[in-house]
C-alpha cells in the first residue's frame, strides 16, 4: 500500500508538471506575436480591403475655369448694308443679341459700328462666321481672362459670411436684453450688406463669363469723285456761311469794346485839330 501510494503521488506530480510547461509555453508564444496597434491596423483593412462597402470612393473636385472673353474687329467693306446683315445672320445663329449700333460719316469713308453679346460657348463660332466675307482685318484683337480664383474667393467669402449671418440669427433668438438684441441687429445688418456686395460681384461675373462682348467696326472708303459731287456744293455753301458768321463776329466783339473805340476816335479827333492849328 505504501508503494502504490507514493506512485500514485508520483504521478500527480508528474502531470502538474507539464499542465505548467504547457502554460509556460503558451504565453511564451503569445508573447513572441507582435500585434500591430489599433490605428495601424485601421488603416491596413482599409487600404487592403478594396471590396468595402462601406467605404467611400475617392472624388476628386473638378474646378470649373471661369474665363471673360472679349474681341475688338475693324475692317473695310464694299457693302455696308450687305456686312450688317450677315453680322445680323451670324448673331441670330449662334444666339447673340446687338446691344450698339451707331453709324457716321467723316471726310473719306461711311462707317458703322456694332457692339455685340454673344454666349461664350458660340464666340470662336461667331468670330468664324464674321471672318469669312473678310479679305482682311486692319484689327482683330481678342483676349482671355481668368477670373477662376476670384470666383472661387468671392465664393468662399460668401459662405462664411452666410454662416456668420446664421450664427448671429441664434444667438439674437437667445438673447434677452434690448441692448444686446439691438447690437446683434446692427451686426447682423452689416453682414447682410456684405453678402449682398459679394452675390452682387458674383452675379457681375457670371455674366461677363456667359456672355462675351465683341466690338465691330466696319466702313466703306468714298470715292474721290463720288465726294467732289457730293460735298462740292455743300462747301461752298459752308465756306459762305463762314465769312458771314466771322464779320458777325467781328462786330460783335467791336460792340463789346465801344468805350475804347469812342475814345480812340475822341483821340484821333483833337489830335487832327491841333495839327491843324499848327499849320495854320
Amino acid at each position: 500500500m505504501r508503494y502504490i501510494f507514493c506512485f500514485f503521488c508520483f504521478v500527480l506530480i508528474l502531470s502538474g508538471c507539464n499542465k505548467s510547461y504547457d502554460a509556460k509555453d503558451t504565453v511564451m508564444a503569445v508573447q513572441t506575436v507582435k500585434l500591430p496597434p489599433k490605428n495601424e491596423s485601421a488603416v491596413y483593412d482599409k487600404s487592403s480591403d478594396q471590396s468595402d462597402p462601406a467605404a467611400p470612393p475617392a472624388i476628386k473636385e473638378k474646378i470649373e475655369q471661369k474665363i471673360i472673353k472679349e474681341a475688338t474687329l475693324r475692317f473695310e467693306t464694299d457693302d455696308l448694308e450687305t456686312t450688317f446683315n450677315r453680322i445680323q445672320n451670324a448673331a441670330t445663329t449662334n444666339k447673340a443679341r446687338i446691344i450698339n449700333d451707331s453709324e457716321g460719316k467723316d471726310f473719306a469713308t461711311v462707317f458703322r459700328n456694332l457692339t455685340i453679346k454673344v454666349p461664350s460657348q458660340n464666340f470662336d463660332r461667331f468670330i468664324s462666321d464674321i471672318s469669312k466675307g473678310v479679305s482682311y482685318f486692319e484689327v482683330k484683337s481678342i483676349s482671355a481672362e481668368d477670373v477662376t480664383e476670384q470666383f472661387i474667393d468671392l465664393t468662399s467669402r460668401l459662405k462664411t459670411k452666410k454662416k456668420l449671418e446664421e450664427r448671429y440669427l441664434e444667438i439674437l433668438k437667445k438673447a434677452n436684453k434690448v441692448s444686446e438684441i439691438l447690437e446683434i441687429e446692427e451686426q447682423i445688418s452689416t453682414i447682410r450688406e456684405e453678402i449682398d456686395a459679394k452675390e452682387g460681384q458674383l452675379k457681375y461675373l457670371e455674366s461677363r463669363v456667359s456672355e462675351s462682348t465683341i466690338t465691330i467696326e466696319f466702313y466703306k472708303t468714298i470715292a474721290e469723285k463720288e465726294g467732289v459731287k457730293i460735298s462740292y456744293g455743300s462747301k461752298l455753301w459752308t465756306a459762305i456761311k463762314s465769312g458771314f458768321y466771322s464779320l458777325s463776329d467781328l462786330l460783335i466783339s467791336l460792340l463789346s469794346v465801344w468805350p475804347f473805340v469812342i475814345l480812340f476816335c475822341l483821340v484821333a479827333y483833337f489830335i487832327r485839330r491841333r495839327l491843324k492849328r499848327k499849320k495854320a
